[in-house]
């Protein structure tokens, strides 16, 4: 990991949420374990003052942060893991806990509380389609763009200038949608509510300001990291947001985001379009699902589905990567340095190869 992201993840440590203590989101779990059912639609949340269903509220995603968006292949066609597999992830998790409570205890704290790990999560990845639990594939102009992507997260890639690195190696933004997406620490979601706007805070390097009912969406032209989102409500108590015109130097689903191949260099097209419903199951819950769609890139959209908790409680800490970063500037400096050091000694092995060849002439 890098310095500047350690420094982020010791923030992320801070927010002090022993996310095994967490309840985990209601989730609906049928018999058949190979059946995703819909999204319920009975539940009438309470209204704003002006009318409008009420998701205002603190949503952390720290519980869903393990959560891989492609299956892993071990659950074949279930979109939900048995209840032995629940009791042996909560083992992992009771472990955990005790070598947390030791750093503590002896004033050590270190990697451990960096990246937390919560175990009741029933899912066996985000993706409900394809069923498959896998990604589409890409188009042949996806395959190429991603062979011309750039990240930190690349082994064995050099580095000459910024543009050798991702937006989130340059704490710009882990772009969108993976800014909605979990990551390793930071995973604070607050949401704020006024007539005609809903307001995403996100505690990673982002704030979306949606329109709701109103606006016309951007000229093609204009572009940002989270895009343009215009959102209308659907059965009394979803919020659909529409986002276009989203900036696409950013990987659209990576950035660390678990079980998403490769290392951060998925491409996104002019093209790319998102989908969001938040649906509001509970008091305490909303159900997310995102679509994507991105025909120059893939063969066909996708959807992520997952649960969202309220927690309140839960506190954001500034993620102030950027102060002193000097690790941009040092993978260069040590890159070119290292080219420079292998040419020297590919050159004077050339050199002693000719010599020699000259000498037994």
């Amino acid at each position: 990991m890098n310095d500047w992201k350690i420094r982020a993840a010791v923030a992320g440590m801070l927010a002090g949420v022993m996310m095994s203590a967490l309840p985990a989101a209601a989730q609906q779990v049928p018999d058949d374990l190979t059946v995703m059912p819909p999204v319920p639609t009975d539940y009438a949340p309470k209204k704003t003052a002006w009318g409008d269903p009420d998701l205002r509220g603190t949503w952390p995603i720290n519980d869903i942060a393990e959560l891989p968006v492609e299956r892993p292949d071990r659950y074949g066609d279930r979109f939900w893991k048995t209840d032995e597999e629940i009791a042996k992830e909560q083992g992992r998790v009771e472990q955990l806990q005790e070598a947390y409570k030791k750093e503590e205890e002896e004033e050590t704290i270190g990697s451990g509380h960096w990246i937390e790990y919560q175990a009741g999560s029933r899912r066996t990845s985000m993706l409900t389609d394809p069923k498959s639990g896998k990604l589409p594939a890409l188009t042949q102009e996806g395959i190429e763009r991603s062979a011309l992507m750039r990240s930190s997260w690349v082994p064995s890639q050099t580095y000459d200038w910024v543009d050798d690195f991702d937006s989130w190696d340059r704490c710009v933004s882990r772009g969108f949608p993976a800014s909605m997406l979990p990551f390793r620490y930071n995973n604070g979601i607050r949401i704020f509510q006024a007539p005609g706007y809903v307001v995403i805070n996100l505690e990673m390097l982002g704030t979306r300001i949606i329109p709701v009912g109103h606006g016309e969406q951007w000229p093609e032209a204009v572009r940002t990291w989270m895009g343009d989102s215009r959102g209308h409500w659907e059965n009394g108590n979803t919020l659909v947001i529409e986002t276009t015109n989203i900036l696409t130097g950013a990987s659209p689903l990576n950035m660390a985001t678990r079980g998403v191949p490769p290392n951060n260099t998925l491409p996104m097209s002019k093209q790319a379009s998102v989908v969001e419903k938040l649906h509001m199951v509970g008091p305490n819950t909303i159900t997310y699902e995102m679509t994507y769609s991105d025909p120059v890139i893939w063969m066909a959209p996708f959807t992520l589905r997952v649960n969202w908790t309220r927690d309140d409680s839960y506190e954001f800490f500034e993620y102030a990567c950027h102060e002193g970063n000097v690790q941009v500037r040092n993978y260069i400096t040590a890159s070119r340095a290292q080219r420079a050091k292998d040419y020297a000694a590919a050159r004077a092995a050339r050199e002693e190869g000719e010599a020699k060849a000259g000498g037994s002439r």
